[in-house]
């Protein structure tokens, strides 16, 4: 099987496996007082401990990392426990874009349902028009929730250079970054970033399914703006309540000690190849490269078909032994149109005929050859929509 697929998850990596080895001999409760829970709270401070240095935390510096069940979870928890937490705002304006994830987008959709004054900013060509930008933010805003790469575009979004410009017209505002599809993938450190929030997970780095993170900035809990949407036994400094997920976790902080050891190495090795399959791919005739016209993710290609739907393609390329996906992997099952390529500036008769090829380090050329090979094949032979 050639995988090409990793923007939806990735392989379990060798650090990831042996960590969750050592936690599942060790099958006690970290709040347990005895040997065994003490065993397994050590598991999880080590774990975070890892987690924290991979992002570039200082021991001390006050952040705090909540693990939770997922991405998502940690999104929903940084928007929703957020709005929770302020029960008087001068504001109920929330800057986002109109290419989120879903576990973004949606509570976003809830609470505009609600009375909020949602701000969609434009995100055509895979570029943020920063005077649309300054102009949202003169009118005061609660929060501004804008991702780090787009997981469908590849585009890379200057969110320091953002956070920074609401700090100064609104020093009030939360401001929160989804970071998943840039976290080891793009060079950044969380304590440049400006962000009071910012969201990763585990199965992006080859790491488990089912952990995610919430790390949080001192301020954030001391002045009390965040508060938990799980409660019960007050896990995880009562953030995020129910017994943690202690093999997932140590596989989260495997694999970030793993992907941390090396990085610029691997990403100038997945920049490479995002080249070299490019090249092979512009050889295809009809097949469109849709570049983002500012700074892009080193592992994500996004490609429009000559009328062919990309579940068409998606299944001929899996019958092939190819891993490729039509998009977001939490969005396969829906047959509307992308918002994230609509709002790169796609149409949506190509939108729905369009793929996504992500890459990691492994991956080779000689894979890349050969999914050349089959989509050219794939162009030749399939259907075409009228």
């Amino acid at each position: 099987m050639i995988y090409f697929d990793n923007s939806a998850t990735t392989q379990l990596c060798a650090g990831a496996v042996n960590k969750m080895k050592e936690a599942m001999e060790c099958y006690g409760n970290p709040s347990s007082l005895h040997s065994v829970g003490y065993r397994a709270s050590e598991i999880l401070a080590e774990a975070r401990s890892s987690v924290e240095t991979s992002l570039g935390i200082r021991r001390g510096s006050g952040w705090k990392l909540i693990f939770t069940g997922s991405g998502t979870e940690a999104n929903n928890l940084a928007i929703m426990g957020s709005v929770d937490a302020k029960e008087r705002r001068t504001s109920n304006r929330i800057i986002t874009t109109d290419s989120e994830h879903p576990s973004v987008s949606e509570p976003l959709a809830r609470l505009e349902r609600s009375g909020f004054e949602i701000i969609k900013l434009s995100t055509h060509g895979g570029v943020i028009d920063m005077d649309e930008y300054r102009e949202a933010l003169g009118k005061g805003v609660f929060m501004v929730s804008v991702m780090m790469v787009n997981n469908e575009t590849g585009a890379y979004y200057d969110v320091a250079n953002m956070f920074s410009l609401a700090r100064r017209l609104c020093p009030d505002a939360i401001l929160h970054c989804d970071a998943t599809q840039g976290y080891m993938k793009v060079n950044f450190n969380l304590m440049r970033l400006g962000a009071d929030m910012v969201t990763v997970s585990a199965h992006k780095i080859h790491g488990p399914k089912g952990v995610g993170v919430l790390c949080v900035a001192p301020n954030i809990i001391k002045q009390k703006k965040l508060v938990p949407i799980i409660r019960g036994g007050g896990q995880e400094d009562g953030f995020r309540s129910g017994t943690e997920n202690m093999i997932g976790i140590a596989g989260f902080g495997g694999a970030a000690s793993e992907m941390a050891d090396g990085r610029a190495e691997k990403i100038a090795r997945i920049t490479s190849l995002r080249d070299y399959t490019e090249k092979l791919l512009e050889n295809i005739p009809e097949i469109r490269i849709n570049r983002p016209a500012g700074a892009r993710a080193p592992h994500i290609i996004n490609l429009t078909l000559p009328s062919i739907k990309s579940e068409t393609m998606v299944h001929f390329l899996s019958s092939k032994g190819i891993s490729v996906s039509g998009g977001s992997a939490c969005s396969s099952h829906n047959e509307k149109a992308s918002a994230a390529l609509l709002g790169f500036g796609l149409p949506q008769k190509d939108a729905v005929c369009s793929l996504r090829i992500s890459l990691c380090d492994t991956n080779t050329e000689a894979e890349a050859d050969a999914l050349a090979a089959e989509l050219e094949d794939g162009v030749k032979t399939l259907v075409r929509v009228k």
